[in-house]
């Protein structure tokens, strides 16, 4: 089955569309990509995005985001249709403004348009159907992670730094009961939001570490942001732009310190939390699962293409083999596109894909709704 998976996550820093053939002879579907393209959201969409994760916005702000983006995502599918052929199914993430694990989360991106205006069905809502049976609703992916990445004598954890940071651990010869997966805190928002202001709204990341490379950490500051409850909590558990928004870089900026610094020390803190939160899904993959093996992280994301975080990285896993996806045949920025795509084909045969073990469901579940086809 050719399906497009659809993205865009918390950076915010566009629409992800990946093609892919999906076939199931027996066991976990096997998956080919068969393209991938990005589009950048327009400013004002940007904008608009992060004033409706603001608890002081509208329902009206939200119902008309939520048809704009409907039509932004159908634009940007009909264009990676035209270009690597036509598709069965679409599944669309959507757009995230609002999460709460356990209890309630949001994401907008008006599936009826997409099905209209493609004359494709579309599976989206995935995240509501896991939280009903007692999960986070997050992190999703590690039914992917699993698929594409399990080995049966080396253990890996598969990262992905998005907005958010994410891990998932899986061990040697796992079964799916084994893979631990939560989000480990912030990835790029904060150093997104840090550079933008930084350079006046003239860059939206901090592209190459150049501001990170050009500051100093400080260690007082990033001794007072590791003390968050979150990284010591057991998992599951999930993040998002709740805990990491202006508030989080409000906080940052409380400190007085140069920008330049704070971006150095957003970074190091990005790295030192991702490394904590492997050394906590080892420390629980070694009581259950014998995660003596050696130990591959396999990074995807925007994060990536930050040499400064990938290098803090390293020097935090000392003995680690870090490698990208791309690495592995999965294009580092297209991961979670393609992990849509897989999941929307489950979800169209009517087949569970959460992981209880990272999401804290009481049982798997079918994910997402189905919009169909215009007749």
């Amino acid at each position: 089955m050719r399906v497009a998976g659809i993205m865009s996550g918390t950076s915010l820093d566009g629409i992800d569309v990946a093609v892919v053939e999906v076939r199931r002879a027996s066991g976990l579907p096997k998956v080919a990509t068969l393209g991938f393209q990005s589009t950048a959201y327009p400013e004002s969409v940007r904008d608009a995005i992060l004033a409706v994760s603001d608890a002081t916005t509208t329902t009206g702000a939200i119902s008309r985001l939520n048809y704009q983006l409907g039509e932004l995502y159908a634009r940007a599918a009909l264009r990676a249709i035209r270009r690597y052929g036509p598709v069965r199914l679409i599944g669309c993430h959507g757009q995230t403004i609002y999460h709460e694990g356990r209890a309630n989360t949001l994401q907008i991106g008006e599936p009826a348009i997409l099905a209209e205006r493609t004359g494709v069905p579309v599976v989206s809502n995935f995240r509501a159907r896991d939280i009903a049976a007692g999960g986070q609703g997050a992190p999703l992916v590690p039914y992917v992670d699993y698929m594409l990445f399990r080995h049966a004598r080396r253990a890996r954890i598969a990262l992905n730094i998005g907005g958010i940071a994410n891990i998932t651990a899986i061990p040697p010869g796992a079964a799916p009961q084994d893979v631990v997966a939560f989000d480990t805190g912030a990835g790029n928002m904060v150093i997104d939001a840090l550079a933008c202001e930084s350079s006046r709204g003239k860059l939206s990341c901090d592209r190459g570490g150049k501001i990170a490379l050009s500051g100093r950490v400080n260690r007082a500051l990033l001794d007072e942001l590791l003390g968050d409850p979150y990284y010591k909590r057991l998992p599951p558990k999930s993040a998002g732009r709740e805990q990491y928004g202006d508030e989080f870089v409000a906080r940052m900026k409380k400190s007085r310190l140069p920008m330049k610094d704070l971006v150095t020390t957003a970074t190091v803190l990005t790295a030192a939390t991702i490394a904590m939160g492997i050394a906590q899904a080892k420390t629980r993959l070694g009581l259950q699962a014998g995660m003596g093996a050696p130990l591959d992280v396999v990074v995807s994301g925007g994060g990536v293409h930050n040499p400064q975080i990938m290098a803090h990285l390293a020097a935090f896993l000392p003995g680690a083999a870090i490698s990208t996806s791309t690495d592995h045949g999965i294009h580092a920025d297209a991961k979670e596109a393609i992990a849509f795509a897989v999941l929307a084909a489950e979800t169209w045969l009517n087949r569970p894909s959460n992981l209880p073990s990272a999401t804290g469901a009481r049982r798997t579940v079918v994910l997402g709704s189905i919009t169909p086809a215009s007749r």
